[in-house]
This record gives C-alpha cells, structure tokens and sequence, in this order.
C-alpha cells in the first residue's frame, strides 16, 4: 500500500481538497447542501474537526472526520441527546463526513481511513462514538459493533438512525476481524503459495493424490494399468453399494449424456424434477435425446415435499425417474431416500445426478438405476473423469447409440474401449483409498453450520434451510448495490477461490462456499473475514456519516 498515504490533514491544499470532496459528496452526489458557484463546501465545525485523509502524491482522495467538541451535530438534531448515551462519564466524538472519490472506492482506501481512524481514537482515549447511521444501511453498522439509540432524526427522504459505538464493542469488532486479513495470497515475499480453494470444482487435493498424479504415464492397454483399473471400479462400487461401475473420460455432462442414451433404450415414458440449473439440464439431456418425458419443477432453493414426489411418482405413469441429489446451484437437497421407496413401489428405475454429492454425503446407491459422478469434488481428486454406477447387466447398443457414450460398449471390453489417462486414473484410486466420507461428512456439517450462522450474522440471505441443503455446498445472494462478481474478483486477489463466475450465478447476483476437497478451520475463517471485509467496504464506501 506504499502509493497510498494515510495522515490527519495538516497543509493548506489538502484543506482546500477537502472542501472540494466535501462539495461533490454532500452537494452534487448528496443533496444536502446547496450549490455555489466556487463549488466548494466548507464544514460548519470546519475548525473543530480532525480530518483523516488518504492520499496519492498530491491529491486526497477520501476522508472521514471527528470531532469531540459540543454542541455535536446530533445535538442540533435530538433533543436532549445526554439521556440517550449511556456513557455519562468519560470521553466521546462524533465521527462524520465519510467521503471517497467515485473511482476510488476501493477496500483500499477505505480500510486505511477507518485504521487512521481508529489509530486517533484510541489516542486520544475516546470511550463512545457517536453517528447518524442512513436507514439502508443499519445491519453494516450493526456489524460493526455500532447500537441504535433514540428516534430517528432527518426529514424526508433523508433520516437517520443516531447510533453509538462503545470501546467494548469496537474491541470485540476487532477481535472478530482483522481488517483486510490475507492468510493465502497467490505471492507473498517473491514466494508464491496456493490459494484456498472453495470451489465445488476443481478442489484442493492431498499431497499422496497429487504425487500419484505426477507419476509418468504408462499405456491403458498394459497388465499392471488394466488391473489397477479394474480395482479403482471396484473401489467406486464398494463405496456407493453398486455392482458395476464405468469411468469415462470427461465431465459430469457426459456422464448424464450416458444416462441419457441408455433411457433412450428403454422406449417408456418418464419423469425429470428440476429445482435448478442442473435440474434444468437434465431436463436439456432429455429433450436432446428425445426422451418421451414430463416434468416437474420448483423454484430455484425449493425441496421437493414428500407430498409432490409421491402424487406424481406415485401415480404409476412413469417408467423411470431422473433427478439431481445435490443441486449445486442452490445447494438443495432432493429426497433421494423418499424418492427410491416410491420407485420401488411403482416399479420404476430410478436415475440420480449425484455429481456434487459422491464423497461429500454417505450414500448407498444399491436400488438405484444409473447414477452419475466424478473424480473431482467430494471425492477429492482432479477433474477429468467421470463415471455411471448401475446395478443391472448392459448389453452394447451399437446399432443405437455413439461409441463413446454406450455403457455396454465399456462393458463389453472390461471396463477400457478407448484410451484413458492412467494419471487420472491412479489420482483417482489414491482418493478412494484414503477418502473417509462418513467422517469427512461430520466435519462438513460442523463447519458449514457455522459459515451459515456468519453470513445470517452478516446479514446475508442463505438459501435454502440447512436441514434440506447439502452441507458441502453455501449459496448466498448478496445486497443489489454490492456485485457478486467484483466481491468474487476482490477475494481471488487476496487468494480465496469462492464460485461467482457461472452465469446462472452472475444472474442472480449468488455466491457459493463449497467444503469439497482438502480445506482447513484456519482457512475457512482466513476466507470469512476477508469476504466480511469486502463487502462492508463497498458499503461503507457509498455512505456519508
């Protein structure tokens, strides 16, 4: 931050700066003043204040005031101020004036002025400061340790809630949050490090995974890779409870593909339910393969009730049943349980996306028709391969459907038709041998709890409610005045990979922490707080106190 200078205005032309920031912030962009033509604004208490100002060479771009002599300015607004503080002795200010040039609105600036800032206060042993908080912008000063008093104070169109801060609460506000915390930067002292990986893709891998993956190649065709091969399907059947597992490579898309293709086998008619973007695109898988189809959807962050699933799959109309587990847009989910009884009741197969679930949530796949998955995500390995688990014999369909995504051509030659990657496959091995999903899930749920409980606490919305979401995956929607793609931009720069970047996201102005891959406690607070900090500074950096 060397081209940045923090410092309480002291010089003839920074004064006249700050009467001209003052102007365009409280005059042009705030309409509380009225214009002149030298389009200057000179405080009231001009020659009371201490104005701590941020600067780059020779010009101020931002301040903030206080002041600690009566009358305040809430004085003049509330009657009888004294027997609303509830500090009758010892020192208070009163902190206003909060002003950042449009193009510098940064956490930069913003952070520095409010150091500066606490830097003076605790000089000068202030033990209560007050401010007129703007209605809209309550829970950011809530969370900053700052508590209402009194009634609000302004006219229409502008009111104000008198606030105070209190030196046990701004230490508590310390001790909760480091200001701009940066635990995994992408280079610290010409070193570089890795950042903290919370992406439902790719994830964070162990060190025994990678290793396996850096391995030099060796031929899809040979005795040894055949064999180790054949184990890593076994692996996948023993952990979901299936009897044949196919790994292909690719992405959960063409895993789905397959699924699709051997429904087109079946010639019955079935039911698709959607309560998000991969809902919707199995819904696209369907169409595509011209599946005879109907389906159910919900809103976006919506369960599907036991009610629903058995009018519609207890009805006995359809053959089969396709739906996502996890819906990782949302992080809804879907009563896989429920939905299994009602197909074996009525005769229908059952098939599951469980793309964003294998590895994160203990599952038993035993009654269930295809399900698709892969190596990366919960189970903890490089993305590349997918697969299908199924319980059924499959014959090859070679006069019906592509090579490639024809389960019983994979079938037929034990497992490997085609060439594959035997680094992505040992990778993948290495992480079904040491995954541990009934314990990694009770550490996911303790941890994903409290992310839930920090973003209500910072006042943001979570969807869906915990009991009907998956604990590996935290969407969260953010205020409209604050982008999800600028936060998303701002915390890959201080080394926090949060997903914001899919265009079903951006549209919504959502965000998502998954708990996928190798991640720790440390690092999950390292990512809370700098996200806390973000946001808090776009807000802040619009306001004036």
């Amino acid at each position: 931050m060397s081209d940045y200078i923090f410092k309480i205005a002291d010089r003839e032309n920074e004064f006249e700066q700050i009467h001209s920031l003052n102007y365009k912030t409280f005059v042009e962009e705030i309409p509380q003043h009225t214009k002149n033509s030298l389009e200057l604004l000179v405080d009231k208490f001009h020659e009371q204040n201490t104005y701590i100002i941020c600067k780059m060479e020779d010009q101020v771009l931002g301040m903030i005031t206080v002041r600690d002599e009566r009358p305040f300015s809430l004085d003049q607004k509330l009657d009888d101020l004294e027997k609303y503080i509830p500090l009758r002795d010892g020192s208070v200010c009163e902190i206003r004036l909060l002003s950042i040039r449009k193009n510098k609105r940064s956490g930069r600036v913003l952070s520095g002025l409010f150091r500066e800032l606490a830097r003076y206060c605790e000089s000068r042993k202030y033990e209560l400061a007050l401010i007129s908080a703007t209605t809209s912008q309550l829970k950011l000063y809530r969370n900053l340790g700052f508590r209402e008093f009194g009634p609000l104070v302004g006219s229409d169109g502008a009111m104000f809630q008198p606030m105070y801060l209190t030196i046990d609460s701004y230490k508590d506000f310390k001790n909760r949050s480091t200001i701009f915390r940066r635990k995994n930067i992408h280079e610290t002292g010409g070193k570089k490090q890795e950042s903290s990986i919370f992406l439902p893709g790719p994830v964070n891998v162990k060190n025994e995974v990678r290793k396996e993956f850096e391995k030099p190649p060796v031929s899809h065709r040979s005795s040894g890779f055949v064999s180790d091969f054949n184990y890593t399907r076994s692996l996948l059947c023993s952990k979901f409870n299936t009897k044949y597992a196919e790994i292909i490579m690719g992405s959960g898309t063409l895993a789905n593909d397959a699924v699709a293709a051997q429904l087109s086998l079946q010639k019955s008619r079935g039911l698709v339910l959607s309560n998000g973007e991969f809902g919707e695109r199995l819904e696209d898988h369907a169409a595509r393969f011209g599946l005879d189809h109907d389906c159910i959807r919900q809103d976006w962050g919506d369960v599907f009730s036991r009610k629903t699933l058995r009018e519609y799959i207890g009805s006995g109309e359809y053959s089969w049943v396709w739906m996502v587990h996890c819906e990782t847009s949302t992080g809804i989910l879907n009563d896989f349980g429920y939905a299994a009884e009602l197909c074996r009741e009525n005769s229908a197969w059952l098939c599951m996306d469980c793309i964003s679930s294998v590895g994160n949530i203990p599952l038993d796949l035993g009654n269930v028709f295809l399900a698709s998955g892969v190596s990366g995500k919960g189970i903890g390995s490089y993305p590349g391969l997918c697969f299908v688990l199924y319980n059924h014999h499959i014959e090859p369909a070679q006069d019906h459907l592509p090579r490639y995504i024809d389960l019983g051509t994979f079938r037929a030659s034990d497992g490997i038709p085609f060439t594959i990657s035997s680094n992505h496959i040992y990778a993948l091995k290495r992480s079904l041998e040491i995954i541990d999903i009934e314990s990694g899930y009770s550490f996911i749920k303790k941890v994903s709890r409290h992310i839930r409980e920090e973003l209500n606490r910072m006042g943001f919305e979570v969807l869906g409610n915990e009991s009907e979401c998956s604990p590996a995956v935290i969407t969260f929607r953010l205020p409209e005045m604050i982008s999800s793609e600028k936060t998303g931009i701002s915390l890959d720069q201080s080394g926090f990979l949060l997903s914001y970047r899919s265009e079903y996201l951006l549209k919504r102005n959502l965000m998502q922490i998954a708990l996928m891959g190798e991640f720790g406690k440390s690092e999950v607070g390292g990512m809370l707080n700098r996200l806390w900090e973000i946001v808090n500074s776009y807000q802040l950096a619009n306001l004036s106190l």
